[in-house]
């Protein structure tokens, strides 16, 4: 129950988001945006239509995709959302914040970025974009946002030419806002990030991020790929390393982005050649992870 009412608070908290976001800033001003938001807009500025009607429109196909691909769960409360955002367009009356074109594309990409990265965390989406995006991405070797990307270039590019180009340009920044402000909603100032460190002194380094840190590890066993052995003399066999000389522990912990480069100069202290490599990671559950608000310095 608690995770259900925190899904619709933060769904609720994307759809106002993006309503002041399309509403203060983008609509009056003319604006434009990236994704199925920015069909919409570029099609209400053509034709009149309401973009409360053409969000829904356009984002039909993409909620179908949804049904069939991902998880009819995840299409309801999408839909759901995006008759939500509808209507607060429809009915909700916010003011006018200011006609600078520059406060515009930042602050109305940041709002709409907002919306859309509360919306996600919340279990659903306010853009169809990313529903197409997974889809391809299956179908193609092309990844998620490659092809988020390439889809905006071409709207960027319509709008080029049917509008105007400065127009465009505009979009652009305000798209850059929103992608830039969906990222930090999903991921975070602390995303997490994975660390596998290759090491001789590999207990040493464990005993640091365990005992001295407080971070989670785990060990896996390895055997090196090569090992330097003594030169053999002509016509000799060529001499095996020995099964100890191969094997190492290589260690492996999850901790926050900011506690990345302390930790990295404690391990380079311990062992200046270790080999050390980071990876991004989306999302933890369970384990011995050091919870965000727990920092490393």
């Amino acid at each position: 129950m608690k995770g259900y009412i925190r899904r619709i608070i933060l769904t609720a908290l994307g759809i106002l988001s993006a309503s002041v976001g399309l509403q203060s800033f983008l609509l009056p001003n003319e604006f434009l945006d990236g994704g199925v938001t920015g069909i919409s807009l570029l099609t209400s500025l053509l034709s009149g239509i309401d973009i409360s009607i053409l969000l829904v429109v356009f984002n039909l196909p993409f909620i179908l995709l949804g049904i069939r691909h991902i998880n009819v769960r995840f299409a309801i409360q999408t839909l759901l959302a995006i008759l939500g955002l509808a209507l607060s367009l429809k009915f909700l009356e916010l003011p006018i914040i200011t006609d600078d074109k520059l406060l515009i594309s930042g602050f109305g990409g940041f709002f709409l970025g907002a919306g859309i990265g509360l919306s996600i965390r919340g279990g659903c989406v306010l853009d169809g974009t990313e529903i197409m995006a997974i889809y391809l991405g299956k179908k193609t070797s092309l990844a998620v946002g490659d092809i988020v990307l390439i889809l905006n270039i071409l709207i960027f590019g319509v709008a080029a030419t049917v509008v105007d180009i400065e127009t465009a340009l505009y979009a652009i920044l305000t798209y850059f806002a929103a992608s830039k402000t969906i990222d930090f909603i999903i991921h975070g100032l602390e995303e997490y990030t994975a660390m596998t460190i290759i090491s001789e002194k590999s207990d040493e380094v464990r005993y640091l991020l365990t005992e001295k840190l407080g971070l989670g590890v785990t060990l896996f066993r390895g055997h090196k790929g090569y090992v330097k052995t003594e030169e053999n003399k002509p016509g000799d066999a060529p001499v095996k390393p020995n099964q100890e000389d191969r094997d190492i522990n290589i260690v492996y912990t999850v901790l926050t982005r900011l506690e990345v480069a302390s930790v990295r100069a404690d391990i380079e202290e311990i062992d200046p050649a270790a080999f050390i490599i980071q990876s991004v990671v989306d999302e933890t559950r369970g384990g011995m992870i050091r919870k965000r608000s727990e920092k490393h310095f």
